[in-house]
């Protein structure tokens, strides 16, 4: 268990002995949080534990009948692969505190890489993807898979997680997939997913993704309906959950 004064990360010890970190908060599209659900569960990833801290909403998330922390972590030993998946935002001004813990837990079970997932607002139709590393090598690793995110900035949770990564000179990526709207984009997160199997050598299979588009748009945006209408955390604005889109 790693513990901050606010965020407590409360999982058991992972079988993988340098295992990627893959995360996938809330954020533009949802194309971090759809990517991540879709691996965890194509992978059958076995859950380890969560995150949880005082900042978060007050909510149970629930899943036939199972109740469920809403940040959770998993681990595919076969893959030496960890996922971290939210089904709440993270407000900006507990980002930091959330992205130390998590790093300082990444560090910990000694994983060689961190792969941060999100969604960038881009006009175009096509479903690219962006890409952006801390170090030179993890560059060359992306460059010809992704498009190199030239000059910008990565906001929100996302943003806090590399820069935390790159604060310490650890290797991290963030794959931005496209997205034109602000709705949830299962496409996007396919996008994502295809250079994830070519990085990592994985299989994760996107077909279903893609016939049920329609179907996990509607279902994601019934999600971020009803966590507007949980209690509002205790720090940030009126509406900490814009990011839902």
């Amino acid at each position: 268990m790693a513990a901050d004064l606010e965020v407590d990360v409360i999982a058991k010890n992972p079988k993988s002995r340098n295992p990627v970190l893959i995360e996938g908060f809330p954020g533009v599209g949802l194309v971090g949080n759809i990517a991540t659900q879709q691996i965890i569960h194509e992978l059958n990833m076995e859950y380890l534990g969560a995150i949880h801290s005082k900042y978060f909403p007050p909510v149970a998330m629930l899943l036939e009948g199972r109740v469920n922390l809403p940040v959770r972590i998993y681990e595919s030993a076969k893959n030496e692969l960890i996922a971290v998946v939210s089904d709440i935002p993270i407000h900006p001004s507990i980002a930091y505190i959330v992205s130390k813990s998590l790093i300082n837990w990444a560090v910990s079970i000694n994983a060689r890489e961190v792969v941060s997932v999100a969604g960038i607002p881009l006009e175009n139709e096509e479903h690219a993807v962006f890409g952006a590393a801390t170090t030179d090598e993890g560059i060359e690793n992306i460059k010809k898979l992704v498009e190199i995110f030239q000059m910008g900035t990565i906001s929100g949770i996302a943003g806090s997680i590399v820069t935390e990564c790159a604060s310490r000179n650890f290797p991290a990526i963030s794959l931005l997939g496209s997205t034109h709207s602000q709705n949830p984009d299962p496409l996007a997160a396919v996008a994502v997913i295809k250079v994830l199997n070519d990085l990592y050598n994985l299989s994760i299979d996107t077909e279903k993704l893609v016939r049920e588009a329609g179907h996990i748009e509607l279902e994601m945006q019934k999600l971020a309906e009803d966590m507007r209408n949980t209690v509002e955390p205790e720090v940030g604005p009126q509406n900490p959950l814009a990011m839902y889109g």
